[in-house]
């Protein structure tokens, strides 16, 4: 693929406002084709360790800017995206897989957390408290945690980094990030155009490896780390909780998900299969919050099923450089080895085939076709874990009752979404549902104003909208006395 901007490809790490190379590097491939884009500085734990060293360093002068300085910054960051983002969605497609257009709507997803925690920056307002005492006034301020370390996922490489970069800034936080090592160069290329609007050195430092547990062992158990955030799995995300519980850090984790999609018969069955099709499909269904079981009431079962399979017949698989492509391959084999294991285990259990369930060989490995699966159950792994590609498990249900209580058969709770008419029902199946975000009749839901994140086994903490600004501050209550 031919990149409109290639001073945006950047191979080194990126430290204090420097690239570091390394004497190790390590291949970043284009999952549609396996071939080799470029070569990429393999960090280590010492390496991890000169990172939070510089944000450390950087810490004072940037704690000291004011919100407005911070804000400015932040919005010149945010342009400098917007400006790039054909470049930024073209690189990003290459090295994970979705189509450009995805992609570049992406670019703007993520610049948006940055415009918005610009914003956040300056409505960060303390208390003042009533007293008791004639001598005395207290108020509460908020100030930024310190240095943060974050870790993040490949599926959304760019704006899964600026919803954890921006509001650490806006707070007066430095931060070091490790990114995915499927996807870096999305990471680095966001260091490069911070870099040039201003941010100043070692407020954002980048360290790509393929040694996450070496490296992610630094980012969270070094004494100079306040903060630590995660996005990936539940498993991954307990053990690094457990490392960040010796130095007491505060911590974020938007894990896994299991999410439920239920359509009642009172729905708008075309509008049901739209929301679907947006909640199943973006990415490949390669998300947290995808659309992950899917409840159908048995009395529209029939339909629903007929009309869904016609519009799974459009979707169109291809490279994501291939114009009016839906979805794009799967990140690697290892992902769509999962997937035929799911599929192929939930059809010997006596699930139904109704279309798709194989790889598309003519595109390559690692394409899957759009799947449908009927008569799924509760007992089949299919239905408990996250599948993460381009395939739809149905099961259908009696009564609402039977419904709510499939849906919240899971220890995950992050999102879950539900489609009816009936306003009654609506207020009563929102307030049961057990997930961190719910969509009703909708099937986008995460804005950089919506606070995203879970319950139960999905996570800790919020990330967007103005709960998202809070994880990376402390809460100071300051007494003065003497005032009689």
């Amino acid at each position: 693929m031919a990149h409109s901007k290639r001073s945006l490809i950047q191979t080194n790490a990126f430290i204090d406002g420097h690239w570091v190379p390394t004497d190790e590097r390590f291949s970043v491939k284009n999952p549609a084709t396996s071939e080799v884009i470029t070569e990429v500085a393999d960090g280590d734990s010492q390496l991890a360790e000169r990172a939070i060293d510089a944000a450390y360093r950087a810490l004072p002068l940037w704690q000291q800017k004011t919100p407005a300085e911070r804000a400015a910054v932040l919005r010149k960051w945010h342009q400098a995206i917007l400006a790039n983002k054909q470049a930024l969605g073209e690189l990003m497609s290459s090295e994970q897989g979705k189509p450009v257009a995805e992609a570049v709507g992406e670019i703007e997803y993520g610049a948006s957390f940055i415009d918005w925690f610009a914003g956040e920056a300056e409505r960060s307002y303390g208390d003042i408290l009533p007293q008791s005492q004639a001598e005395q006034r207290s108020w509460i301020t908020k100030q930024g945690v310190g240095v943060c370390t974050a870790i993040t996922p490949w599926n959304f490489p760019n704006a899964m980094i600026t919803r954890k970069v921006a509001p650490a800034l806006a707070a007066g936080c430095t931060i070091v990030v490790k990114p995915p090592q499927q996807t870096p160069l999305s990471a680095l290329a966001l260091a490069q155009l911070a870099s040039e609007v201003g941010i100043p050195d070692g407020v954002i430092n980048i360290v790509p490896t393929t040694d996450a547990k070496a490296v992610g062992e630094v980012l969270t158990t070094h004494p100079r780390v306040r903060k630590f955030t995660f996005t990936g799995s539940t498993a991954v995300g307990k053990q690094l909780m457990e490392q960040c519980a010796g130095t007491m850090k505060k911590v974020s984790l938007e894990l896994g998900g299991n999410a439920p999609f239920i359509v009642f018969k009172s729905a708008d069955i075309d509008h049901a299969i739209d929301q679907l099709m947006i909640a199943k499909f973006r990415n490949a269904g390669q998300t947290c919050i995808a659309a992950n079981r899917v409840f159908i009431d048995e009395a529209i079962e029939e339909d629903f099923i007929q009309r869904l399979e016609q519009r799974l017949e459009s979707l169109k698989v291809a490279a994501g450089d291939v114009e009016d492509a839906d979805y794009g391959p799967l990140i690697d084999e290892s992902a769509v080895e999962k997937v035929e294991r799911l599929v192929a285990q939930a059809q010997e259990q006596g699930a139904k085939l109704v279309r798709g369930g194989k790889v598309l060989t003519d595109l390559g490995r690692q394409f899957y076709a759009p799947t449908l699966l009927n008569k799924v159950t509760a007992t089949m792994a299919i239905a408990q874990e996250e599948i993460f590609g381009p395939v739809i498990a149905i099961q259908t249900f009696a009564d609402e009752e039977e419904a709510i209580t499939n849906a919240n058969s899971t220890p995950f709770g992050l999102a879950g979404y539900f489609c009816s008419q009936d306003i009654a029902q609506i207020y009563r199946v929102s307030e049961q549902l057990d997930c961190g975000m719910l969509g009703i009749n909708a099937g986008a839901i995460s804005h950089a104003y919506n606070a995203f994140g879970g319950v139960k086994e999905s996570g800790i903490g919020r990330e967007g909208s103005r709960y998202g600004l809070a994880e990376y501050q402390e809460t100071k209550n300051i007494t003065l006395g003497g005032l009689a």
